[in-house]
Order: C-alpha cells, then sequence, then structure tokens
C-alpha cells in the first residue's frame, strides 16, 4: 500500500565534469540556487500543491537563473539565436505538453504547460508553438534578455574552432570536460500524483532547428502515478536512442524495482547501448528519491518525503 501522506521533490541544473564550478565561489553560487529553489517547491508541496504545479514552479526558477542553461541562460545556435525546448508531464493520466525551438519565451517550460492544458496537442515546434503561444497571451522577450556576455562568448568560441560545444565546454566535444546544461524538475506531492518538467537552451553552435531530448516524452522526461518521474540531463541524441526516461519507468513496473534499482539499472542500460553521456533524477510512486549518472557530476538536490534538503554535484 501507497503511504500518500508525504511528498518528494527533485530538481537538476546540468551533468558534466563540471570543471567551470571548481571554485569555490561559483560552487557555492550553483548549489544555493539549488537549496532556494528547493525550498520554494518544499513551500508549495507543504500547503497542497499539486505535483504538476511544483514541477512547473522550479522549472521556471532555473529558467530564470542564467548560472543554467535553459530560459534566460540560454546558449545561443550558429546563427547566434536562442532556440529552446521544454516538456512538462502529468502522471496522473499521462497528459504533456512540450515545445521545441522557441525563442523569446522567457519560460518555455510555462508554454510547455499551455500545450498541455489549453491544446489537444503533446507538442508544438518553432512558428506554430509561437503562433500558440501569442494565441495564448504569452509575452515575448526581446532578444537582449538571453544575450549574457558568457553565451556570447562560448558561440564566438565555438564558432573559431568550427564545431558544437556543450554549455560551458571549453574542450573537444566527446570529452569528460564538458556540461550538459538542461534543467529538470520532478515532484511527488500529497496525493501521491507525480509530474516532471524538463528545459533546455540545447547546444552551443548548434544547427538551427536541432531538437534534443528535452521535449521528448519518453526521453528526456516521463511520469506515470503508477511507476515514477523522471527528469533527464545529457547528450541528447543518447538520450533519445534509448529513451532513457520510459526505460526506468518499464524497470519499476515490469521488475517490480524502486527508484534507486531501477535508476541503477537505467544508467547501466544508457552507458551499455550508447555509452551516453549524462544523468536522470528520479521519484518513484511511493516517494523514494535516486539519481544516477554517467558523467564525472550532475548539479542536483532533493527532499524525500519531506525531510531535509540536500543538494550535491
Amino acid at each position: 500500500m501507497i503511504d500518500e501522506a508525504h511528498f518528494s521533490l527533485m530538481i537538476h541544473g546540468g551533468a558534466g565534469a563540471l570543471d567551470n564550478v571548481k571554485d569555490q565561489k561559483t560552487a557555492v553560487r550553483y548549489l544555493e540556487s539549488i537549496r532556494q529553489i528547493l525550498e520554494q517547491g518544499r513551500e508549495i508541496l507543504s500547503l497542497g500543491g499539486s505535483a504538476l504545479q511544483a514541477a512547473e514552479s522550479c522549472a521556471s526558477l532555473l529558467e530564470d537563473d542564467p548560472l543554467f542553461n535553459a530560459g534566460c541562460g540560454s546558449v545561443l545556435n550558429e546563427d547566434g539565436k536562442v532556440e529552446m525546448d521544454a516538456a512538462i508531464m502529468d502522471g496522473r493520466d499521462l497528459s504533456a505538453g512540450a515545445v521545441a525551438a522557441v525563442d523569446n519565451i522567457t519560460n518555455p517550460i510555462q508554454l510547455a504547460r499551455l500545450v498541455l492544458s489549453e491544446s489537444e496537442h503533446v507538442m508544438l515546434i518553432e512558428d506554430g508553438a509561437m503562433r500558440f503561444a501569442d494565441h495564448c497571451g504569452v509575452k515575448r522577450a526581446t532578444e537582449f534578455y538571453f544575450y549574457t556576455p558568457e553565451r556570447v562568448e562560448q558561440l564566438k568560441q565555438a564558432q573559431l574552432k568550427n564545431k558544437m560545444m556543450l554549455d560551458h565546454d571549453e574542450t573537444d566535444e566527446g570529452s569528460e570536460d564538458q556540461k550538459y546544461g538542461t534543467i529538470g524538475a520532478i515532484a511527488r506531492d500529497m496525493n501521491g500524483d507525480l509530474a516532471a518538467a524538463t528545459s533546455t537552451g540545447g547546444i552551443v553552435n548548434k544547427r538551427k532547428g536541432r531538437v534534443g531530448d528535452s521535449p521528448i516524452i519518453g526521453a528526456g522526461v516521463y511520469a506515470d502515478n503508477e511507476t515514477c518521474a523522471v527528469s533527464a540531463t545529457g547528450y541528447g541524441e543518447d538520450f533519445m536512442r534509448t529513451v532513457i526516461s520510459k526505460t526506468i519507468s518499464d524497470f519499476i513496473w515490469m521488475q517490480k524495482m524502486d527508484a534507486g534499482k531501477a535508476t541503477a539499472a537505467g544508467i547501466e542500460y544508457l552507458r551499455r547501448k550508447v555509452n551516453g553521456r549524462g544523468g536522470v533524477i528520479v521519484i518513484d510512486r511511493n516517494g523514494n528519491c535516486a539519481s544516477g549518472f554517467t558523467t564525472k557530476k550532475m548539479i542536483h538536490g532533493w527532499i524525500e518525503k519531506g525531510g531535509e534538503t540536500m543538494v550535491r554535484f
């Protein structure tokens, strides 16, 4: 029998070697941001808010922090433009909303939520998604909102080297000195309902129109009350090929695993099949929290069953 009298919450802000956060001051900034956002999520859930509400709110706050590659901190594509992807899923009925290749939207996760609640579709892309945003009265930001000095310099360096770079990477693609920039939030509320949200700015100097795993249901995000909620961060093509979030859910459903065992099995599968790079956060239907990654580190934090707030790389 499921114990419903508690809530759990997890968020992440990217995976990789995280060499860019070696100095203590920068590390503290990352961890403090994660901690503060978890505490705001705690307030929502402790007051009886839904898992969907908590996931959307925490993801929005991560998008608002330029430390992370989502929302205002999004990286720039080959044309020097922002193209963002996001998705959100409700574990109660598998309803979901996703957007891909959108620009000038401060919080793509909120637009994804509108796709879930105000449309008959699951995913809208590019011009169609922007037209839907206008229909819903979503205000657009200017391009300058996204042009942080760090992101402009990253694009310049990537174009000088004639290659794509992943988030804060300053080395060759495929090395271990990369940070795969995606943000995510998953929650279980006191009714036992699950929800998951994932958002990203993608890859520095990526081709126009490239879409990663973040808005793909079952790859970058998944939630089902009968199993778990999952948000992934990593090299998107690896996560799409393995449908990693749904794979972890299937381990729970078919093999009766808990969050910890299913996460370990999923990460092993990701590594064995495609040598995948990145990680996942998972909350199972009983509120157990787990994380796993194939990179050196992953920025993440959690509140398990209403307990202490934990943050770490």
